[in-house]
């Protein structure tokens, strides 16, 4: 296959021109919020030297999206999801100013740490899952859907990449408070793009049933169809046992590779390559069809790779691991970020994908309490392996129901 002609497949939701926009907007922004969310564990550890801290800090950050999403999500399926994402990314932008400016002005506590990470949590419960269902809203051609959200992991994932590297040198020379202030200014590139875009003024303002009834309505949808319930139960158990490794990152790169921001910094940034290689991989793919059948085997991989990591005392070891996990975590959240808005109803998309943001967002700040307290208790490196375990039996409860998901994916395309 020329090269040309490969590239042009990998990117090819990008003739699209409000995706063209959004994506190079985002990619500038999204540098800015890895660079924050590299500070803002190094800053905390700084602080408070609390492992504990830590786990706190990443549970009140994210639970008001697990108790949130079930409103956002009705909220996507009823108003205009490009104004929702004009407000969220106004406010994510305040956050990160005032951030900034309690930092520079040497008035920063962990208190006021907590109060804006729930600030910042709330913001986001609304913003995924609308940013999510406005995909399709950008994209004319359904067949690129999968493409374009394999291209947004790859945005993600780029900045993953080079947000945290950044970090570290300017945590290192200049301090946490800058970081804070490069992201807020980063915001100004989304905002633009989202500006400049042309989006048909139809605003979803039904009023059908109340907002209880709506979300009760989607979760039924959800939990009677295969596909949607197994994925949404792989995800929760990801999102609860796996992900909140990044919480613990500060304490192994100082404690057990006895390094410094430096070495968080390629850590994070060895995780965000190995993901940039995955989604690349994924938006090189001409058909996402059958797709189910890799997501328990990518999850069985990321655990695996969670395991070796926690027997790891060396740095060269350490970054190849990370890498390997990186890319078996894009290529699980990718695939079923997929799978279920191409198996979703239109009029379902916003509530499924609030659902999706509850499973995998949502029950993070559950697993970052976990691993905070497990890692007080029996420390890091145990705690890493318990998190790889549980991936694995995720991964393999998917696959025991893989014929059923097929099966329930082959009626919905006839």
């Amino acid at each position: 296959m020329p090269i040309s002609f490969a590239l042009k497949n990998t990117f090819r939701s990008l003739k699209h021109p409000n995706y063209r926009l959004f994506f190079g907007g985002q990619s500038f922004s999204l540098i800015g919020t890895w660079i924050q969310r590299i500070a803002l564990p190094w800053l905390v550890y700084d602080l408070s030297k609390s492992v504990l801290l830590l786990g706190i800090v990443g549970f009140v950050g994210q639970i008001p999206t697990f108790l949130l999403a079930p409103y956002a999500g009705v909220v996507a399926d009823r108003w205009n999801k490009y104004h929702i994402l004009l407000v969220t990314q106004v406010l994510s932008m305040i956050q990160a100013g005032l951030l900034a400016a309690l930092v520079l002005t040497n008035t920063i506590n962990v208190w006021s740490i907590i109060l804006l990470s729930i600030v910042l949590g709330c913001i986001n419960a609304f913003d995924v899952p609308a940013r999510q269902a406005f995909l399709i809203d950008m994209i004319d051609d359904k067949e690129d859907l999968g493409n374009a959200i394999a291209l947004n992991s790859s945005m993600f994932n780029g900045a993953r990449l080079i947000g945290p590297s950044i970090a570290g040198i300017l945590i290192a020379t200049a301090g946490e408070g800058i970081c804070f202030l490069i992201n807020a200014l980063s915001y100004c590139f989304v905002l633009g793009s989202l500006l400049l875009m042309k989006v048909p003024s139809k605003i979803k303002m039904q009023e059908k049933m109340s907002v209880s009834k709506d979300f009760k309505e989607g979760l039924a949808y959800s939990l009677g169809f295969a596909p949607i319930k197994y994925t949404l139960l792989l995800l929760t158990i990801v999102g609860l046992t796996g992900m909140p490794y990044t919480v613990l990152m500060p304490v192994f790169s100082r404690e057990i590779l006895h390094g410094g921001a430096h070495t968080f910094g390629f850590l994070m940034g060895a995780a965000g390559l190995g993901a940039l290689f995955s989604a690349l991989f994924l938006a090189a793919k001409n058909t996402f069809n059958g797709l189910e059948k890799y997501i328990g085997f990518a999850s069985g991989v990321f655990g695996v790779a969670l395991i070796l990591f926690s027997f790891s005392h060396t740095f060269f070891l350490s970054i190849i691991l990370m890498a390997v996990v990186g890319f078996s975590m894009v290529f699980l959240t990718a695939s079923c970020n997929t799978l279920l808005q191409t198996v979703s109803d239109d009029g379902k998309r916003g509530r499924v994908m609030s659902l999706y943001t509850m499973a995998f967002m949502g029950t993070a700040p559950f697993g970052s309490l976990l691993a905070g307290s497990l890692a007080k208790m029996v420390g890091v490196p145990y705690t890493f392996l318990i998190e790889g375990v549980c991936c694995i039996v995720g991964g393999l409860i998917f696959f025991s129901k893989l014929p059923r998901i097929s099966e329930a994916i082959r009626r919905n395309r006839h």
